[in-house]
């Protein structure tokens, strides 16, 4: 049997495809200087954990919308502790000063994080959908076609009305076939049926708090990238072009469940 016909037994680097893994980290500064590798490394790390947890979400649709109460608190809690360590990187690129961060900035050229697709489709699965946004990637090209998909499917917030309706709640029909292209602004007939939830409906009532933690945990996440990126080049503009920190500051404080944060004065 010739070698070429024996398999290679599986390793630790070759499951993990390390040295493809390993190989990706490119500088583009002379020398290079010394900060680029922690800034690849980060950024790269963060499109990691975006791709897990764009995974997480499908499958808490998916048990949200099959009723399965135990799987959906446990796959929130993941997603929980996963923002928890998407927070702590940003002080791990804090340890990068404004003037190490210009040895190499020009070196980015037109690249932004403005342009990471896979934060685009964490935004559309949360409901925070614009056209707008599928016109900055090219036609044809993977992300376009995942960010148009999305367009036309529900969203994390209408996959929980579908559960709540799984569960004995009676949703406004208007409200279950609306326009799934535009952001969801809220409806006083669901916080009614939220309110009840509250006082009656102990899991239900957990499944919501959760939702309010990941809705929470992602706004904490905005601000302190902000102020990251304020810390590091002040009112500059972005690379790319983009506003830099004056654009990230209209994304603070808009939360992606209304109706949750609604109710807290009537309980």
């Amino acid at each position: 049997m010739s070698d070429e016909n024996v398999s290679k037994p599986l390793t630790y680097s070759s499951y993990l495809c390390l040295d493809e893994l390993l190989d990706l980290q490119r500088p583009r500064s002379e020398g290079p200087e010394h900060d680029e590798m922690l800034f690849i490394v980060i950024h790269q790390v963060y499109e990691l954990w975006f791709k897990e947890v764009l995974h997480e979400l499908t499958y808490l649709q998916r048990r949200l919308e099959g009723n399965d109460s135990p799987e959906a608190l446990a796959t929130l809690k993941r997603i929980l502790t996963i923002l928890k360590t998407l927070v702590g990187q940003i002080d791990v690129l804090e340890t990068m000063t404004p003037i190490s961060f210009n040895s190499f900035r020009s070196r980015l050229e037109s690249a932004s994080g403005f342009q990471s697709g896979q934060f685009r489709e964490l935004e559309f699965v949360l409901g925070h959908r614009r056209i707008g946004m599928v016109h900055h990637f090219p036609a044809g090209t993977g992300t376009r076609s995942r960010l148009e998909n999305l367009m036309k499917e529900p969203a994390l917030w209408d996959s929980f009305l579908r559960y709540l309706l799984a569960n004995g709640y009676t949703i406004p029909e208007d409200v279950l076939a609306r326009d799934l292209r535009q952001d969801y602004e809220g409806d006083a007939r669901v916080q009614d049926l939220l309110v009840e939830v509250y006082r009656g409906e102990p899991i239900l009532r957990m499944m919501c708090e959760r939702l309010i933690d990941f809705d929470e945990g992602l706004q904490e996440w905005r601000y302190r990238h902000v102020k990251m990126v304020e810390r590091t080049i002040g009112a500059k503009r972005g690379t790319g072009g983009s506003e830099g920190a004056e654009y990230l500051k209209m994304t603070l404080f808009q939360p992606t469940f209304p109706d949750l944060w609604a109710i807290r004065t009537r309980l």
